[in-house]
């Protein structure tokens, strides 16, 4: 029975060959859109979304082809929340990081070249896009281009010895800040900013302005450590990695739309939410809330180039890791994406705002906190407890072989006082024997009970939602409460 169980679960999902046929040619008009007369405003968002459609097609069609080669590799798993022990393809983040990077390189001469610049200017016969300034060099952006491309190849090369090797964590947390060095450095040798808008409160101290020098390149590296790191700990069920990184992207994507040149316009009442007044959103002098600035414009662009395809290759790997998973993702995949967050975070300049869409994971980090800095036992997987009885998913424990110290102790209490943990204390003595292990999941579990995990994904990808939500509120309306003027 279980055999019969597996091999029915395990089975490659069809793949929709009329999908093949419907989308290459809807991809092959956006790619080649920006050759055709009349040319669009923006034509390398058009090549954009064609190569971001063959990136959905590419991962769908090669992770189930390239799987049993991963198997013969030993790169293999066993899921720990089903009742089958058949082995699955793991590390597969391999074939969506290559994919992903193949497509960002063959698309630089589109961005990039004189004939196919992405705002046509004077220089080159045609008229510059009304209402958008003068812009940076081409040469400039390629250059900072190239970095973030560079940044990713390492990322994924670190990526995979991580799974090859099962580094342990300790080990890991400066692999993403090895990565982050060519798109540093670039940074620093195109004179990158180093100033950050001081907010009103406390103005009086610092003034408008503060210069935070090598800090800054400190923050920067930092940011790569967490938006990798956090992802791959907010991992251990079917579907959790790749939701994360999808819904992030698409919150990324709806923010890069705000600030192009739409020709249509309308005003957001944003004075509703608290800020002093309403923002105008598209028209093509207004440039969408870029309001003229083609480098505002040229920043989200950059933006989009890089998360348009993520987002195809996030939806197409998301078909084969969707419960039950046939494919996993592996560190390989939580490197590429996170590196490729902190690369438009840091080269369009919205750090900020970029870890407002990380909100789940900056709770699941400091959650988890005790356990990574070990004062409380950390196993090796925080995945919840399966019950193959009733295939739903419990919050899973932590031992505590020897009574814990005092410091333990009470950051423990504290957290089970805010209903955060359930704690297992001795009859007699009141000393703590277990503990929920501290993630999100086991949270979820513990507040809405026990659940299956095809559930248990969808409630998590409702809190990634929720979280951007209240990160464009915060962003777009509270954020005119500590910042003055028009903080695009």
């Amino acid at each position: 029975m279980v055999g019969t169980t597996s091999n029915a679960a395990l089975s490659p999902r069809p793949l929709p060959t009329i999908l093949l046929g419907s989308l290459i040619p809807v991809a092959a008009w956006f790619v080649l859109r920006p050759l055709l007369d009349p040319v669009p405003p923006l034509p390398s968002l058009y090549t954009s979304v064609g190569f971001s459609i063959f990136a959905l097609l590419a991962t769908l069609y090669l992770v189930p082809a390239l799987g049993p080669t991963f198997i013969s590799a030993n790169l293999k798993g066993r899921d720990l929340l089903k009742i089958y022990q058949t082995p699955i393809p793991e590390s597969l983040g391999l074939v969506c990081a290559s994919v992903y990077i193949l497509l960002l390189v063959i698309f630089i001469p589109f961005p990039f070249s004189n004939s196919l610049a992405n705002l046509p200017s004077h220089e080159h016969g045609k008229m510059l896009h009304e209402g958008l300034s003068v812009a940076e060099s081409l040469h400039h952006q390629l250059s900072v281009y190239l970095s973030s491309l560079l940044s990713l190849l390492i990322a994924t090369m670190l990526g995979f010895l991580d799974d090859v090797f099962d580094i342990r964590w300790r080990h890991k947390l400066p692999i993403p800040i090895i990565a982050s060095i060519p798109l540093l450095m670039v940074y620093y040798a195109e004179r990158g900013n180093t100033h950050v808008v001081v907010p009103l409160p406390l103005r009086p101290i610092f003034g408008a302005l503060v210069n935070l020098g090598p800090l800054y390149y400190v923050y920067m590296s930092l940011l790569s450590t967490f938006t990798t790191n956090s992802i791959n700990i907010l991992a251990g069920i079917n579907g959790s990695e790749v939701s994360q990184a999808l819904i992030i992207a698409l919150s990324i994507v709806l923010n890069d739309l705000l600030y192009l040149p739409w020709p249509i316009d309308f005003r957001v009442p944003l004075h509703l939410l608290g800020n002093q007044a309403e923002v105008d959103i598209g028209g093509v002098w207004s440039a969408g809330m870029a309001h003229g600035s083609r480098e505002l414009v040229g920043r989200h662009l950059f933006s989009l180039y890089f998360m348009l395809p993520l987002v195809g290759v996030c939806i197409g790997f998301m078909y084969h890791n969707w419960y039950p998973a046939r494919a996993f993702p592996g560190d390989t995949f939580c490197y590429v994406a996170g590196m490729a967050f902190s690369v438009v975070g840091i080269q369009a300049h919205f750090t900020k705002t970029l870890l407002l869409f990380f909100l789940p994971q900056i709770f699941n980090f400091v959650l988890s906190c005790p356990q990574l800095f070990g004062l409380v036992p950390c196993p090796r997987h925080r995945v919840p407890r399966f019950d193959p009885d009733t295939n739903l998913l419990y919050p899973s424990k932590t031992l505590f072989h020897q009574p814990p110290n005092k410091l333990t102790t009470a950051v423990l209490r504290t957290l089970s006082t805010f209903g955060l943990t359930d704690l297992t204390l001795h009859p007699t003595t009141g000393n703590i024997l277990e503990a929920n292990n501290l993630t999100i999941l086991n949270f979820l579990l513990l507040r809405l009970g026990p659940m299956s995990e095809k559930r248990l994904v969808r409630v998590l990808m409702c809190v990634q939602v929720t979280g951007s939500v209240l990160a464009f509120f915060v962003r777009y309306g509270l954020a005119g409460l500590v910042y003055d003027g028009d903080r695009r």
